[in-house]
């Protein structure tokens, strides 16, 4: 059964902005970091994606 008042268990994969980092390793933290720039990265190229499909779209509409 799931008790709502429980402390949620700490997953170390989930990144709060604002955490206190103090209880987290130095590995703990370089690979935050790692994920925390990966996920940038993924960002990144979709913003690219977005973009390039816009441009597309945008090309078509003003041919029109």
């Amino acid at each position: 059964m799931f008790d709502e008042d429980a402390p949620l268990k700490k997953n170390s994969n989930v990144i709060i902005p604002g955490e206190d980092l103090s209880e987290f390793s130095i590995e703990s933290l370089q690979e935050r970091r790692e994920a925390i720039e990966a996920e940038i990265h993924r960002i990144d190229e979709m913003i690219v994606s977005k973009q390039s499909g816009r441009a597309v779209a945008e090309s078509i509409f003003r041919q029109g």
